[in-house]
């Protein structure tokens, strides 16, 4: 059976599919398991300097499948859901964590844990025909896959306020003015804007991606997130990647970082 989740290395570039097209890549038990073995992956495979999430077919992923939820075997709708979100959220960890960039390269409707990976991303491109909706609260359900925590660190608490508790869909555009995507580019031009922006970002400084993503997503104290900025700072400039940086500026050329 093909996998649910596809991981392909190109280059330098890891890429990876939601692949359940005919579901609108909805989540299940095996969808959750999948996911994470992608994300164990683009962890442990050499090589890997980005990372590009999206969705096979229409969608980029509608969420959880209610169906596949209300029709588990046992019938035991907590156990499958705490399954289900162990998974998903052990994926999320892994990304998060990455040195390489993650790119959400969203091709349709994002919605729920969806939605989820979108926020997880570090930078995000968009469909004009993409959509965004958290959709919980719409059928007795709370946030899970993130949205929680990355939602109202993006859009502010008022906003996602306003996201959880109406479900109110964004388009592409209020997705982009409200801060959740980066760029939104015409729907057959998704795949190719992903794949430049990987590739100029996999030939840039991993570590120093790495160090600067970690310090970004900090929740310390200012004093604390200062002596972390002065740490790192002074760690990566005897770097190769800050040697070769700091040489190719004062020499006036294009630096071409170690790999």
């Amino acid at each position: 059976m093909e996998s649910t989740v596809k991981f392909e290395l190109r280059d330098d570039v890891a890429w990876v599919t939601l692949n359940r097209p005919d579901a609108a890549n909805t989540m299940n038990l095996q969808f959750g398991r999948d996911l994470l073995d992608a994300a164990t992956r683009c962890r442990g495979t050499r090589g890997v300097r980005a990372v590009v999430i999206t969705g096979e077919g229409r969608a980029f992923s509608f969420g959880g499948d209610l169906g596949a939820m209300m029709m588990n075997e046992g019938g035991n709708v907590e156990a499958y859901l705490r399954e289900l979100t162990l998974d998903l959220h052990a994926a999320i960890m892994a990304f998060s964590r990455l040195d390489a960039p993650v790119i959400a390269a969203v091709n349709g409707t994002a919605a729920g844990a969806g939605m989820g990976l979108v926020l997880m991303a570090d930078l995000a491109i968009a469909a004009e025909g993409a959509r965004f909706s958290l959709a919980y609260t719409a059928v007795g359900l709370t946030p899970d896959g993130s949205t929680s925590y990355f939602l109202p660190r993006a859009v502010g608490t008022k906003r996602a306020m306003e996201l959880v508790l109406t479900n109110r869909p964004l388009s592409a555009a209020e997705a982009l003015d409200w801060g959740l995507v980066n760029k939104v580019v015409p729907d057959a031009e998704v795949a190719a804007e992903a794949a430049s922006l990987a590739s100029r970002l996999a030939a840039g400084p991993l570590t120093a991606f790495g160090h600067a993503k970690r310090l970004m997503r900090s929740e310390a104290s200012l004093e604390a997130q200062l002596e972390d900025e002065s740490r790192t700072i002074a760690s990566q400039a005897t770097s190769p990647e800050a040697v070769e940086g700091i040489g190719a500026f004062l020499g006036k050329r294009k630096p071409s970082f170690p790999r």
